[in-house]
């Protein structure tokens, strides 16, 4: 292979060379040897495939196979359908990459690694010379050799790259020469490791390991405070798929052990090259950590490690499954360029003023709190629905429903819709409710009967129809047929199953469903919730983590952004179509779904396909870690909502965690500042809360067993006062670390 050196050298050693070689003419296949009814499936009837270099993290290498497309075809594919374009396989030892021969055609063969243990794809190469093919083959060997060795590939010798070669399962573990050279030069270039950086345990594979400063926020002081010099590494223990641990060990031993996952609502700060996060140890008590790398290079190694990490932990798959052109979507997510708080005297003295000021939201509460009529409280209120056109609120409780009126600064209870039941007299607790037609209707859903709804007559306080919706399909979610349609007479509304998307009019006779306007997906993509835009346009969120939008009902979606992987529970649009925010456990994800560039720049992802290059960069809003161990509560978000009216452009999101209601600035939002909110405390849990209709500034808000107005005025900067009052020291580590090693 010796003949290939002086190309190799001008494409391999050019950092600007994203792709190092390419076959530009073959068929991509799976192959199942031991399924006699499939055991080959053609993937791509046309691609190409390439080897790439992964800017972002040195010495890493993808095999790329891409599919390729008559003229016309891509386009159409764009606008009509979503596409799988591209399968991204990261170069690796674990691939059993090796070459072969079918029909007489070279190929390329490698594992699945996300597949069965006997399941491998197949690129048949077909009229490729075999210069070519030896070509490719060198270069995934060498890929092979810098992913394993951290170094670099050049000035390597044939023989060197032998140990990458596969061999059949006989002789493959059997020791050789080049592999004991290779070894050997691997020792030497690592050999101004610190020797303390080396993994004492041997059950734990270290994945990366940086030196950096550890800080633990001090509630009693309001600021972070040093620890210790740390090695801080994410570790796996050796046969445990998908669960890592960050862990910081000083001199004297290790500090902490806290297991990887969205939990931890981790912070990346660039501009101080630190990680927050908090972990809740077995006693459920919060406290919040730090840790400040010595250089921008460690930082950004050390993130883009530790959100592939977990990512795989909360995706219980492999970071191979991510295609390229989406993985910076995923690692720039949790990006905050906000530096670790040290508290001044102009802190303190707001603290001082939230005291004294104290007493005072206390008897404000009391005046604005309105209760179910007195008498045995029977469940606790469980969800919330703010009026449209009228002064009404409607609070879900057991199987009555609670009306209240809107009044100036407060809200004030006016009759209790009690005994709901269906169209046969029993009775039950409506699972879901949406006000319709001008508030003259309300839309109820009942967990008897999942396959309709039940419309609720506002003015005869009762169900008066029961609407099949289909035989055979369930009616889980709901939406306005756009935005503002409540404010209408609009009848049709649109509705989801776990796997299906479809408009409803309760107008047709029969069932319900608009057949011409039904998307049904092979899948269990267990979709979550449902919006509209002012135009009618749709986003759809799922369990999975995963966001479609949707130009209109019973097409395919234009765009499909990136899971996170954690589960959506709500999900809410601006009215115009550009901002998302879907609500997760512990964080809200921002995402501006305008193209920015190319060919389509200016459209919205609801009407075209986002460019490879051009991905939207979603943003998480969660609350700072320190702010989080003063609540000393684990967050648990309700779908955060914007404000809302017809002439009213979007300024504000509210949503709520236990007894907390936070509203964040979306103006500033909007320019990056990510931690500007406020936050209310109340003695009872929140179940939900909402702006107003029309109004930016009153949030009506459902308490388990009070319903309230409040100013977002009085909403306050979080301090220590604000968010927990009770004063602790938790300088002692007896009750914060966690090694569960």
């Amino acid at each position: 292979m010796n003949i290939f050196r002086n190309l190799i050298g001008k494409v391999w050693q050019d950092p600007n060379a994203t792709e190092v070689v390419k076959i530009s003419t073959g068929q991509l296949h799976l192959v199942r040897p031991g399924n006699i009814r499939s055991s080959r499936e053609c993937i791509y009837n046309d691609a190409m495939a390439t080897i790439r270099r992964i800017p972002s993290v040195e010495h890493n290498f993808q095999l790329v196979i891409t599919r390729v497309y008559d003229e016309g075809d891509q386009e159409l594919l764009e606008d009509e359908e979503e596409t799988d374009e591209e399968r991204v396989f990261l170069i690796s030892e674990e691939l059993e990459f090796r070459t072969s021969k079918s029909d007489g055609e070279p190929t390329l063969l490698w594992r699945d690694l996300q597949g069965d243990v006997d399941e491998f794809y197949e690129f048949v190469a077909s009229g490729t010379n075999a210069p070519t093919k030896a070509f490719f083959e060198m270069c995934m060997y060498r890929a092979m050799y810098e992913r394993k060795y951290k170094i670099s590939a050049d000035n390597l010798r044939d023989e060197d790259l032998a140990e990458f070669v596969w061999q059949p399962p006989a002789t493959s573990r059997k020791g050789n020469a080049a592999a004991k050279k290779t070894s050997a030069k691997v020792k030497d270039a690592k050999s101004q490791s610190p020797a303390s950086s080396s993994n004492s345990d041997p059950s734990l594979e270290v994945i990366i390991d940086e030196k950096a400063e550890l800080f633990l926020w001090d509630r009693s002081e309001g600021y972070f405070v040093l620890e210790a010099a740390v090695f801080a590494r994410i570790v796996q223990r050796k046969g445990a798929n998908y669960s890592f641990f960050l862990t910081a060990t000083s001199q004297e031993g290790q500090v902490l052990a806290h297991h990887v996952s969205s939990q931890m609502m981790q912070r990346w700060s660039p501009a101080t090259w630190s990680l927050t996060w908090n972990n809740v140890n077995e006693s459920g008590n919060q406290s919040s950590w730090c840790l400040r790398f010595e250089s921008q290079e460690a930082f950004e190694g050390f993130r883009a490690e530790f959100t592939k990490r977990a990512w795989e932990s909360t995706n219980q798959t492999s970071w191979d499954k991510v295609k390229a052109d989406e993985r910076a979507y995923v690692i720039n997510a949790d990006v905050e360029d906000v530096e670790m708080t040290v508290e001044t005297d102009d802190d303190e003295e707001e603290a001082v003023l939230d005291e004294l000021g104290d007493e005072d939201e206390e008897e404000e509460d009391e005046r604005e709190g309105s209760s179910l009529p007195s008498g045995p409280k029977e469940g606790r209120n469980s969800q919330l629905t703010v009026g449209y056109k009228g002064d009404r609120s409607y609070v879900v409780r057991g199987d009555k429903i609670g009306v209240f009126r809107h009044k100036p600064d407060e809200v004030e209870y006016v009759a209790s819709i009690a005994n709901i039941t269906d169209m046969k007299g029993k009775k039950f607790d409506p699972k879901n409710v949406m006000l319709h037609q001008q508030d003259s209707k309300m839309i109820v859903m009942n967990p008897g009967a999942p396959n309709s709804l039940f419309h609720l007559d506002l003015e005869r306080a009762k169900i008066v129809e029961e609407w099949k919706v289909h035989d055979n399909i369930t009616v889980d979610h709901i939406a306005p047929n756009n935005k503002f349609s409540q404010t209408t007479h609009e009848q049709t509304l649109v509705g989801t199953s776990h796997n299906a998307l479809f408009r409803i009019d309760p107008r047709m006779s029969g069932n319900k469903l608009v057949d011409s306007q039904y998307k049904q997906y092979a899948s269990k993509n267990k979709f979550s919730g449902v919006t509209t835009t002012a135009s009618g346009k749709l986003a759809v969120a799922s369990e999975k983590g995963d966001i479609r939008l949707y130009d209109t009902v019973g097409k395919i979606a234009k765009t499909a952004l990136t899971p996170l992987g954690d589960p959506i529970a709500g999900i809410d649009v601006s009215a115009d179509g550009r901002w998302i925010v879907a609500t997760t456990k512990t964080y809200l994800l921002l995402v501006d779904v305008l193209i920015g560039q190319g060919k389509y720049a200016g459209s919205l992802g609801f009407d075209r396909s986002f460019p490879a290059d051009a991905k939207p960069v979603p943003r998480r809003l969660q609350l700072r870690p320190e702010h989080v161990a003063y609540m000393n509560h684990n967050v648990a978000f309700t779908p955060a909502r914007f404000n809302v009216g017809e002439s009213q452009e979007e300024n504000a999101i509210v949503t709520s965690t236990g007894q907390y209601v936070i509203a964040w600035d979306f103006a500033k939002v909007k320019k990056g500042q990510m931690d500007k909110y406020e936050i209310k405390k109340y003695e009872d849990l929140v179940v939900q809360d909402n702006f107003r209709f029309g109004d930016d500034k009153e949030i009506i808000v459902a308490l388990q067993n009070d319903v309230l107005s409040v100013n977002k005025k009085s909403l306050r900067k979080p301090t220590r006062t604000s968010l927990a009052p009770e004063r602790r020291n938790t300088r002692s580590h007896s009750g914060i670390v966690n090694a569960p090693f």
